[in-house]
């Protein structure tokens, strides 16, 4: 698949002043001093990050003043894939860092928290709160016989009980893990009985959309189903009584304490996040302290400029790697909002009017809102004062170029614009931008900092200017030190490192501008292969989601190594929309912005686009199953946002691959 390096409109670029200012600035001229070398600009700081891992990351560690119990005897004695050793003899604490904003434990300044509810409620905790909240927490999971190394798992929203239950479990040296409580019972079960709890905290329901959802039954499944507990904590979000067996949040953290950090080594379980599972069991990736540590301080001061002063809101959920990546916040002094409930209740304005009436500097979000505020017309800085913005983070999928241009119209054209890309895998962005870096149009500014991150052709030989496939060449600290139950490391390997040995093979296309900027072109496993020329799905979408007419879309591609299948282009259609005008518009604009070879032989309308617990389009069970697999083998229900929509989707995708369908094509 051959791109271009056509150079797009340039969005954004940095002052003189705002370059003068930036952490990463500051940390150049660090670096400099530390190695006698200069770094003119952003590519020749990336080329030391990743030609140099072990004086890198050695450097962010001394940079950042990591806090170490027993210091490290070297930084990376061997760089290999897998089975890299960071800072070997090294231990410390992440929740001592998280906790350490103020020297002072009577500060009452800026608050470290701000945790908003749907319906508006609103809590504010100083870093001295938190941290008197975080020891009694730490106490109550000790009373319930928490040791270092135990899991303890969480069922709860975007709260301040979600963060504080983690900082008390890594405080201990334990190993944290959560779910979303809209996740369904055989979903949540699925994960943690995998890991062996030692202790549940779960709320008893959540509220979005202004609707209160109880969820007793799911936590009723789920204590059944994990015989490890020792104890089980009840929060009452909606205000039900604890269930016998059960304490409450209150009981929990009855006894006042300080924090105590228990050091444990760089590689030791921080937390453990999951796949999406679409088949078979959630993979249950398992991130270290120290990894984790050191690429968020990395990411969060350096790419985002994040620190004191700082108001940092990215909207997601406790079941996506991105709430482990919010509370980072905490590690660079920035104050981190924490909102509970629907980005679109009452209205798709909400988020935008919590980040006017609380100055939010970094607005983090995801493509789809970003979409979903283009198509309802949304005009946020003609209503509200968003001057406090600084950066828009977007995440989830790629961002059209239709989402660049609507932020920079509609939110703010002095806004950087920060498309970013890593995954649960990494738990961080492997592709972003920086604050001395350009925002192109449609592009993700640059790769980040020690994120060795190439272009591979099907032979393994790096591309620049053609698509290829998105690989990472030099080991990461927050790649995931082991998989939980895989006691020989293959399924790992097979995971990362089957299709080029001793190279981390990430899923999805790339490519990679001569200027050092990225898109990526969608996964590589749902790859539109038409006649030899290969498309990846996101530059698709990028194309028919332009219209005002289409919503949403899924692309497949029912070709397999028997031969070439048929092209079919599923829409959710806008408003009144008709597919029989629709669908002409759609084939042109392919055949003109994409290629001949890419139209589809079939438009069909669908209710909705079947996605994954975290938002993903399902495209490659839809794939399997039109080839002919069976449902249940291509896809796990239970990792569906939808799966009674999934199953519409699914009986109108057969019937139109049969050629029986009878609805409109185009």
């Amino acid at each position: 698949m051959t791109g271009n390096d056509v150079v797009p409109e340039v969005l954004w670029t940095p002052t003189a002043e705002r370059v003068a200012r930036a952490a990463i600035t500051d940390f150049t001229a660090f670096v400099a001093d530390r190695t006698g070398q200069t770094y003119p600009d952003y590519a020749a700081l990336w080329d030391y990050s990743t030609s140099d891992p072990a004086d890198f990351w050695g450097a962010i560690a001394d940079y950042f003043q990591v806090r170490w119990h027993d210091r490290p005897t070297q930084v990376l004695p061997e760089s290999v894939m897998p089975g890299a050793t960071w800072f070997p003899g090294g231990t410390l604490n992440y929740a001592e860092h998280a906790l350490a904003g103020a020297p002072d434990p009577d500060d009452h300044g800026d608050p470290a928290i701000i945790a908003v509810a749907e319906d508006g409620t609103e809590e504010m905790l100083s870093i001295a709160d938190l941290r008197r909240r975080v020891g009694a927490a730490q106490d109550g999971l000790r009373r319930l016989g928490v040791e270092r190394g135990d899991r303890v798992v969480a069922l709860v929203p975007n709260t301040t009980h979600a963060l504080i239950g983690f900082l008390a479990t890594a405080a201990l040296g334990a190993v944290w893990s959560s779910c979303s409580p809209d996740f369904g019972a055989p979903s949540v079960i699925d994960r943690f009985t995998q890991i062996e709890p030692t202790v549940l905290l779960a709320v008893d329901g959540y509220r979005y959309g202004g609707k209160a959802f109880p969820v007793a039954e799911t936590v009723a499944k789920l204590r059944e189903s994990l015989p490890s507990l020792k104890g089980a904590v009840h929060i009452p979000a909606i205000g039900t009584p604890a269930p016998d067996g059960m304490i409450t949040w209150d009981e929990f953290t009855a006894v006042p304490a300080e924090p105590a950090f228990t050091p444990v080594s760089f590689s030791a379980p921080l937390w453990v996040l999951y796949s999406s599972g679409t088949t078979g069991l959630p993979k249950p990736i398992v991130h270290s302290v120290g990894g984790i540590l050191l690429e968020h301080l990395k990411s969060l001061r350096l790419h985002w400029d994040l620190g004191r002063g700082d108001r940092f809101m990215w909207f997601t959920t406790t079941g996506w790697m991105m709430w482990n990546f919010l509370i980072g916040g905490l590690l660079v002094n920035t104050t981190v909002i924490l909102y509970d409930g629907s980005p679109g209740h009452p209205d798709l304005m909400t988020l935008w009017r919590l980040a006017e009436r609380h100055r939010v500097t970094l607005f983090g979000t995801s493509a789809p809102f970003v979409a979903a505020c283009e198509k309802a017309g949304l005009r946020p800085a003609a209503e509200l004062d968003l001057t406090s913005i600084a950066a828009i983070g977007s995440t989830g999928s790629p961002l059209s170029t239709s989402g660049f241009r609507w932020l920079r119209d509609e939110v703010g054209a002095g806004i950087q614009i920060a498309s970013f890309s890593g995954g649960t895998d990494v738990c961080t962005g492997i592709v972003g931008g920086a604050p001395t870096v350009p925002v192109w149009m449609g592009e993700i500014s640059c790769r980040a900092l020690g994120a060795k991150v190439e272009s591979y052709s099907p032979t393994g030989e790096p591309l620049i200017g053609e698509v290829g496939e998105l690989v990472i060449t030099a080991p990461m600290p927050s790649m995931p030190v082991f998989f939980w139950g895989d006691e020989d490391g293959s399924r790992l390997r097979d995971s990362y490192f089957a299709e080029y040995p001793g190279v981390w093979r990430h899923g999805d296309w790339i490519r990679i501008t001569s200027r050092g900027s990225c898109v990526i072109e969608g996964r590589s496993d749902a790859t539109l292969n038409r006649g030899g020329v290969r498309m990846g799905t996101a530059e698709f979408y990028r194309v028919v989601e332009s219209l005002p007419e289409v919503a949403d879309s899924l692309v497949v591609d029912t070709s397999t190594a028997a031969g070439e299948g048929d092209l079919l282009l599923f829409l959710v259609l806008a408003g009144d929309a008709d597919v029989d005008a629709v669908a002409p518009k759609v084939k042109k604009l392919i055949r003109t912005e994409l290629s001949p070879r890419h139209v589809p032989g079939a438009v069909v309308p669908v209710p909705s686009v079947p996605r994954t617990l975290n938002g993903k389009k399902c495209e490659v069970p839809v794939k399997r199953i039109l080839g002919g697999m069976a449902v249940d083998a291509a896809v796990s229900r239970d990792a569906l946002a939808d799966p009674d929509g999934f199953d519409e989707f699914i009986r109108v995708a057969t019937h139109e691959a049969a050629g029986t369908s009878g609805g409109p094509t185009g």
